[in-house]
């Protein structure tokens, strides 16, 4: 099997050049499927911190790279949407944040907010022992002894990348705080006006309203953000690469 993928055929939310070279380094497996943008292309395209494999893999096997707390010794780990990102020796935090078409970017964060990362709620299930397992837009996991029932698809949830616990929670519902992670509002935030339930096999769709207006995408392009990402967007000045 290759190790290679055509930039002109990678996903969109790479960020990557198109038409410079033929090829660039393929996703390992890993969190978020085939929208996960391999470490090497941040520390390389992205950042410039490495010229090349080599050198991202000497970087890395220093073990003062993290992913969501977790040291990676692999420059094909997937990375994408609201992971954490920390170099420890240089002290410097970033979180994945979608920006317009979809792109994924760099926003810079101080250290405080990358002991922990956000996550959306895809699925919620029953499991042995009455237990409820909540698993995240990443793949990841949360099983909950007690409490369940407050949480819903949809939810997004803050939880802290060394213990796993839970230590926030937001509700998708009117009035909530909301990024676009997807088509033409791709990175706009704003607060959910009106959620419609479309009948039958349709997507249902919300108008977000935010500080140049409104717009409508389907619910399924929206996750719900707490005002710590405004501050980042704020402070970073919208210019993430």
């Amino acid at each position: 099997m290759t190790r290679h993928q055509k930039r002109l055929s990678a996903p969109n939310a790479w960020p990557v050049e198109r038409k410079t070279q033929t090829f660039t380094v393929k996703a390992g497996a890993g969190p978020h499927g085939e929208a996960g943008v391999p470490l090497l292309i941040l520390l390389r395209d992205v950042l410039g911190y490495v010229d090349s494999k080599k050198e991202a893999r000497y970087a890395l096997n220093e073990g003062a790279v993290l992913v969501n707390g977790d040291a990676v010794s692999d420059e094909q780990r997937p990375v994408g949407m609201f992971d954490i990102l920390a170099f420890t020796e240089r002290e410097e935090y970033y979180r994945v944040f979608p920006e317009e078409g979809g792109r994924l970017a760099l926003t810079p964060i101080d250290a405080d907010a990358a002991d922990s990362r956000l996550g959306k709620i895809v699925r919620k299930q029953d499991v042995s022992g009455g237990a409820t397992q909540l698993t995240l837009h990443d793949g990841a996991n949360v099983r909950l002894d007690e409490g369940g029932d407050e949480y819903s698809t949809k939810d997004s949830l803050v939880v802290d990348n060394e213990t796993k616990e839970i230590v926030a929670h937001f509700p998708y519902e009117e009035g909530a705080l909301v990024t676009a992670i997807d088509g033409t509002h791709s990175g706009e935030i704003g607060e959910i006006d009106e959620i419609t339930v479309t009948a039958g096999s349709g997507d249902n769709t919300v108008i977000v309203e935010t500080d140049d207006g409104a717009f409508e995408t389907i619910e399924d392009y929206v996750v719900v953000i707490d005002e710590n990402f405004v501050a980042d967007e704020d402070e970073d000045g919208g210019d993430d690469e």
